[in-house]
């Protein structure tokens, strides 16, 4: 070839070159970081999913029973003697059961040392030594023990009085023994800079400021789920009383709870979630009880604590009608607590700070506090259709218990998912099967959904990142489908991959595509591959034992759905 012939050619490639660089240079302009990396991961969910290459299962119905297993307790844990603080040491006792808070070991052991002590005492009722026997558990699961019957203790106290009004409207009779076993508080807290930021702006944090200045964009706030939490439950009734004091219950309150979640993008399902999420700067602000902040070296060092709502002391009281001998060693133990060295003892623990602290809302009765926490699942996605998708490991080591529990689960969820959302089903072992493809959850998707579930067996590898690639496809070519919804991801599972792609591959394709993936671990060792995946995007990671997985998914559920 001549020169002169050489330099057109060379010139026209080196033109195109250019025209097709400018044209890749400039693609992204006009798009926000966020746009692009959402392109980006969503460019290669496609290229993973054709690699995948899930089989769809043939559709089977099942006949929905509409039974009422929230209030027969049959989605209730057996009781155990793994709640046992502390085991009862004499013939006679009386059984108490406590909040967590104060009933378990470490920072949290100060009824724990007490009833130990009181045991140890040698005290007496009618000539015959008594003991009291300490069980710890959150007060929103004995509140359905008590109601359905399927447990009632002899004494019951809870972080605050909230619960014990709900027992009443349950129409479980109660008598109050103490009014506050111990003090503590609610609070709001903030990382101290953002602290100095929020009083130099609004003049003071408290919880008006707080609820304004998140309805407006301007703090992203944290709470906890208040169907399980005490400080969630106060935060909820409060922020319906800041918008309707006299009526938390009205289209008012309910329209400005809607207008404050819309910017709130985490309702943790416990506080440890919430405290990773604030950790990870996710959240400016999120809420906690006093006693656990005192005892928090680190929190108390980078963070400010302002009290709100309701106080937590920790009533006491007696389940009627309550044997004689009972009631007279829940007395005794009463007074045991109020001595002055009891006293000492539970300001080492971090309680009764701020006794001073007192709050100006109206007292709600319990049947107001049950409609708040129903206002709550309808109003927490501040009208947002879900639009999920459940993926089940069936691989060899889920097999006997483990399976039967994620049927069990599944199956009784579909009464807590509302019709209206879109609900799909994905299964794994070594390979991904849709054994339900995304659709409105109305009666026949109910039937498919249960179908597929029943249809669950175990065998084979563990591929648990190709069922969330599927999942994730799935939601992504139907959000354009349903405009405004709120994507969603549950994985049960016993634990890690041993088959198909490595959390390090899947990694940035989940966070780019922003879809919390929430999941529910069946085996404790494996709960760290499963609690890195839902902290990629603030989601929820349960070790749920097989006894409890039924009532922890219910929960979890009314919490994200």
């Amino acid at each position: 070839m001549s020169k002169n012939k050489t330099f057109p050619i060379v010139g026209i490639l080196i033109a195109t070159a250019v025209i097709f660089g400018g044209l890749y240079i400039t693609r992204n302009l006009g798009k926000s970081t966020k746009d692009v990396t959402q392109e980006s991961a969503a460019s290669k969910l496609n290229k993973m999913y054709e690699k995948v290459s899930p089989e769809t299962a043939v559709p089977k119905k099942s006949a929905v029973e509409f039974t009422d297993s929230e209030n027969d307790g049959s989605e209730l844990p057996p009781i155990t003697d793994d709640s046992i603080s502390v085991k009862a040491s004499t013939r006679l006792y009386a059984e108490i059961a406590s909040s967590p808070e104060k009933a378990g070991s470490g920072a949290d052991a100060y009824l724990t040392d007490m009833a130990k002590q009181f045991n140890s005492a040698g005290h007496e009722v009618n000539g015959e030594k008594v003991s009291v026997q300490l069980r710890n558990l959150t007060s929103g699961l004995v509140v359905d023990y008590i109601r359905t019957g399927r447990y009632v203790p002899d004494a019951f106290t809870p972080s605050n009085m909230m619960w014990v009004d709900m027992l009443k409207s349950y129409g479980q009779e109660v008598e109050a023994v103490d009014d506050s076993v111990v003090g503590n508080t609610a609070c709001i807290v903030l990382e101290n800079k953002k602290y100095k930021e929020f009083v130099d702006k609004y003049g003071g944090v408290d919880l008006k400021s707080v609820v304004e200045a998140t309805e407006s964009g301007e703090f992203i706030m944290g709470y906890t789920n208040p169907f399980v939490s005490s400080t969630g439950l106060n935060f909820l009734v409060s922020t319906l009383q800041r918008y309707d004091n006299d009526n938390p219950l009205s289209s008012t309150a309910a329209e400005g709870f809607a207008k404050f979640q819309n910017n709130v993008p985490l309702v943790a399902y416990n506080t440890m979630q919430m405290r990773e999420a604030a950790s990870r700067g996710t959240l400016d602000g999120f809420v906690l009880e006093m006693q656990t902040y005192n005892n928090d070296a680190s929190l108390k060092r980078n963070y400010t604590a302002t009290p709100f709502g309701y106080r937590h002391d920790n009533p006491l009281v007696m389940m009627l009608p309550a044997e004689p001998d009972k009631y007279e060693i829940v007395k005794l133990f009463k007074e045991f607590c109020e001595t002055e060295e009891a006293k000492k003892t539970a300001a080492e623990y971090g309680f009764n700070d701020r006794d001073d602290y007192s709050y100006e809302q109206k007292d709600l009765d319990g049947s107001t506090l049950i409609e708040a926490r129903r206002l709550y699942k309808e109003e927490k996605d501040a009208g947002k259709t879900v639009v999920g998708v459940f993926v089940c490991d069936e691989s060899g080591s889920m097999d006997g218990t483990p399976i039967a529990g994620v049927k069990e689960s599944l199956i009784n969820s579909i009464q807590y998912i509302s019709p209206d959302n879109y609900i799909g089903l994905v299964s794994y072992n070594s390979d991904v099967t849709i054994q339900v493809p995304l659709n409105k959850f109305d009666l026949t998707q109910q039937a498919y959904f249960k179908g597929g579930v029943e249809g669950l067996s175990a065998a084979g590898g563990t591929a648990t990142y190709d069922g969330v690639i599927v999942a994730l496809k799935m939601i992504e070519d139907k959000l354009p489908e349903v405009p405004d919804a709120k994507p969603i991801i549950f994985v049960l599972s016993d634990g890690d991959t041993n088959s198909g792609y490595s959390y390090k591959e899947i990694e940035d394709v989940v966070s780019g595509l922003k879809v919390p993936v929430y999941t529910i671990n069946y085996n404790y060792e494996g709960s760290e591959a499963l609690s890195r995946l839902s902290n990629i995007n603030e989601a929820a990671s349960i070790n749920a034992g097989t006894d409890d997985v039924v009532y922890q998914l219910k929960n979890l559920l009314n919490a994200s759905m």
